[in-house]
C-alpha cells in the first residue's frame, strides 16, 4: 500500500508542476515544483525500496516529461502531461515494492 501513495504522487507530480508552470507562467517554478514531488518520492521509498527500483520510476519519469514536449504537438499539452503521469504512475506501481529482507541464520 505504501509504494500506491508514491507512485500517485509520483503522478500528480508532473500534473502539478505543468499547472504551477502553466498558471504562473514560469517554467522555473514548474520546475522546482517537479524537482521537489520527485525529491519526496525518493526520500519516502529510499528505505523501503531497492535503489534500482526507484532509479527505474525516475528514469520513465524523465524520459515521459521528455517525450511529452513532443508529444502535445499531436494532442495538446494538457493530454501530452496526463498521458506521461498515467506512465510514470503505472512505473512506480510496478516497480517499487518493499525491499525483500534478506536474513541470516543465527549462529
Amino acid at each position: 500500500m505504501r509504494h500506491t501513495l508514491t507512485a500517485l504522487i509520483a503522478a500528480l507530480t508532473l500534473v502539478v508542476g505543468f499547472a504551477v508552470a502553466q498558471a504562473t507562467g514560469s517554467q522555473l517554478l514548474g520546475g522546482a515544483t517537479l524537482l521537489a514531488g520527485a525529491a519526496w518520492c525518493v526520500l519516502r521509498e529510499a528505505r523501503h525500496s531497492a535503489w534500482w527500483r526507484i532509479a527505474v520510476v525516475g528514469v520513465v519519469a524523465l524520459v515521459t516529461f521528455a517525450l511529452s514536449h513532443r508529444l502535445a504537438d499531436v494532442v495538446g499539452a494538457w493530454p501530452a502531461v496526463l498521458i506521461a503521469a498515467g506512465a510514470t504512475g503505472v512505473s512506480g506501481l510496478l516497480a517499487l515494492h518493499p525491499q525483500e529482507q534478506r536474513t541470516r541464520p543465527r549462529p
